[in-house]
């Protein structure tokens, strides 16, 4: 743990953890394998987020922790649900989510956000941003599931929290986390393409199977 939270280097003046720096690395695999729709995308997804968990630890961003359990969480549970849609149909379906499943992950998303900032509001100890450290929180849980399920709207739910939670940890100290956003970025809009495309030319009437 010590050695994960040490300085890998210094570059322009801003230190690099070696925690920080490989979970970011393992994170762009894993969101590569996901565009591929590849089963493998879930157990990378799971290492990246129990590093940088290890990066986080000490620096006071419970909303950045909790992003990376929710991680490992419903890295689980994706990781079982593609397994069992490539095993019944022999490929990971995807699809649009219904006008009702939008509706339930924005609703979802602001009443989650709004329950876990009163959490943190409550007991301020807990962060020191407590509408931030919800939206982070919250908006994994909803990209992650919406993933799970197989949705293209998956990709815009990341882009909405990354919009966010990259500024947030480069004030925090984060540097590579804030310095990857670029490759996530050009990632997720080729994720959202490819999985756009194959949504339009595949009726799949149920996505992956829950």
């Amino acid at each position: 743990m010590n050695s994960l939270s040490g300085i890998a280097f210094t570059a322009f003046g801003e230190q690099v953890k070696w925690a920080d720096m490989i979970g970011n690395l393992l994170g762009l695999i894993a969101l590569a394998l996901g565009w591929r729709r590849s089963v493998w995308t879930w157990p990378l997804q799971l290492a990246a987020g129990a590093v940088l968990i290890a990066a986080y630890l000490g620096g006071h961003v419970p909303g950045l922790i909790g992003k990376q359990l929710i991680v490992i969480v419903t890295a689980v549970w994706g990781w079982a649900q593609w397994r069992r849609g490539r095993r019944d149909s022999g490929e990971i379906a995807v699809r649009f989510a219904s006008a009702r499943e939008r509706a339930a992950l924005v609703a979802g998303a602001a009443l989650g956000t709004a329950a876990v900032a009163g959490l943190f509001l409550a007991v301020p100890s807990l962060s020191w941003s407590p509408w931030l450290d919800a939206y982070i929180f919250v908006g994994t849980l909803v990209a992650m599931v919406a993933q799970a399920r197989g949705w293209v709207e998956f990709w815009l739910a990341w882009i909405a929290v990354d919009l966010v939670g990259v500024p947030f940890s480069y004030t925090h100290g984060y540097v590579f986390s804030a310095l990857t956003f670029t490759i996530y970025f050009v990632l997720v809009l080729l994720g959202l393409a490819g999985w756009w495309m194959k949504a339009r030319t595949h009726t799949v009437p149920k996505g992956v199977t829950a």
